[in-house]
């Protein structure tokens, strides 16, 4: 049959291949019968199927050998705090000298968590400024089980940082590493204790640098994806270089849950705040004396400028460093001891870090002509001390920045002298903005209470009006007043 479909040569072609595939078959049945048992009667062994191949991570994703290394220098801090007693809403309108006679409500032990890491083997602990503030006890756990008393060396409300120390020594920690070389993209790692999950890590990537969110005047954050949430706060964000190139501060967020946007404050920012708290227990900030504004295209014009960068001076206090030095408001500063102004976030980071009592050259552009001025940089917690007029703590919550009102001021910006404090700088996408505040509003009155002084702003933000997070000032703009809503929920 073969042959008559396929004539000789293919015939001969096809029996060839019907035998090797016998062959091949029967080999392979032999190969699948049992051994023949030896003269001695045992079994001849049977060879085990080797394991399957172990794969590797590549070194380009370490975070299981970064994880293992840092998570046991990461704690859990949990405080304790008792607030001031507190009064009912209605009992608010109780005229003052009858109020002595209404009993106090008893105040309740306030319970709060967050995270911190270990920089020191002897026990300085990395954490937030919110998360210990106010405590009346600090205690963190190890990542072993232990709990450990904690004691507060420092805190800085500016930069939103704390350091605390535990006693104890040999510990494990994290280096803090330079937030400077950190690119747009990198992918880091955070951990810490979301929602009171001790030590839980998350990844992402650096999804912005500098980001200003209307936390305070030293904005400068990291942006991350890495997962956050409350719980999250003071712990570090970490490179593939297994060093700390964040502290995790807050996040973005409608819901209180992580949604893709966090915060962390930058390492480069953190280590010299968390050096001198470790030496001086407080940090010591340079004054200038002046409040400053963004010079914007049509400030730029009408004062015949051909630039749109430095920060403009608004206004000078009278018997501050500036005015010592004859610095003047139109005045724009350009340069700082040698280093560019860009605009006014530049200026007053470079001034807060000067060291108190050294004299700097200040470039200046003043009725279109450059010129250089030598002024002494004050101490700004001392002109805090003596009440003087200075920018407000509330502008981390409004995203303001606040002065009081002098007559000088009042008369420059066409409004009525007397009690108030004016906005000299407006942060982007804060309450404030979105609420549609101007830098030169003047603030007469915060939730129905008058404002005398910049103190007041805070009393009144305490006090309760509509929602409780919404904030009622009156304002004063070119002689006109209106009421703003500023919700900073």
């Amino acid at each position: 049959m073969l042959r008559r479909v396929c004539g000789r040569a293919a015939f001969r072609r096809a029996l060839l291949a019907v035998v090797l595939v016998s062959t091949i078959g029967a080999a392979f049945a032999l190969a699948q019968t049992p051994a023949a048992p030896s003269q001695g009667g045992a079994r001849a062994p049977v060879a085990a199927a080797p394991p399957p191949p172990v794969i590797a991570l590549p070194e380009s994703y370490p975070w299981v050998r970064l994880a293992e290394a840092l998570t046991p220098a990461v704690v859990n801090v949990r405080v304790t705090a008792e607030p001031a007693r507190t009064r009912e809403p209605a009992e608010e309108s109780v005229p003052e000298p009858f109020r002595r006679f209404l009993p106090d409500r008893e105040p309740r032990v306030v319970r709060g968590m967050g995270s911190g890491f270990i920089v020191d083997q002897s026990g300085y602990i990395v954490t937030n400024h919110h998360v210990v503030n106010e405590a009346k006890s600090i205690e963190v756990t190890m990542n072993d089980g232990r709990k450990l008393p904690a004691k507060l060396v420092g805190s800085d409300p500016e930069t939103d940082l704390a350091l605390l120390k535990v006693e104890a020594s040999g510990l494990p920690t994290i280096s803090l590493g330079s937030s400077g070389e950190v690119r747009v993209g990198e992918p880091v790692m955070a951990i810490g204790n979301p929602f009171g999950l001790d030590h839980t890590v998350t990844v992402g990537i650096i999804s912005a640098k500098s980001r200003v969110i209307g936390a305070g005047r030293y904005d400068d954050f990291l942006q991350t994806d890495a997962a956050i949430n409350p719980g999250n706060s003071g712990g570090p964000l970490i490179s593939t270089r297994g060093e700390a190139i964040g502290v995790a501060s807050a996040i973005a967020s409608r819901s209180g849950g992580f949604q893709g946007i966090g915060f962390a404050i930058p390492s480069d920012l953190a280590k010299p705040i968390l050096a001198e708290l470790r030496t001086a227990g407080q940090v010591t900030r340079g004054w200038l004396g002046v409040s400053i504004q963004p010079l914007t295209p049509e400030l730029a014009r009408s004062f015949g400028l051909g630039r749109e960068e430095g920060a403009l001076i608004a206004s000078v206090i009278e018997g501050s460093p500036a005015a010592r030095a004859g610095l003047k408001p139109g005045d724009l500063v350009t340069r700082y001891d040698g280093k560019a102004v860009g605009g006014p976030r530049d200026l007053s980071a470079l001034v807060g870090s000067t060291t108190v009592g050294r004299a700097v050259e200040l470039g200046i552009i003043r009725d279109g002509e450059t010129r250089s001025v030598s002024v002494t940089i004050g101490n700004l917690a001392d002109i805090r001390g003596a009440g003087a007029p200075t920018e407000s703590r509330v502008a981390g919550r409004l995203g303001l920045e606040l002065q009081e009102l002098t007559p000088e001021i009042a008369r420059r910006l066409g409004v009525k002298p007397g009690k108030g404090v004016v906005v000299t700088e407006v942060r982007p996408d804060s309450p404030a903005a979105r609420a549609g505040i101007a830098e030169g509003d003047v603030i007469r009155e915060v939730n129905r209470m008058p404002v005398q002084a910049l103190g007041d702003v805070e009393k009144g933000m305490g006090r309760r009006a509509g929602g409780a997070d919404q904030v009622l000032l009156r304002l004063e703009r070119q002689g006109a007043s209106r009421y703003v809503v500023v919700d900073i929920g």
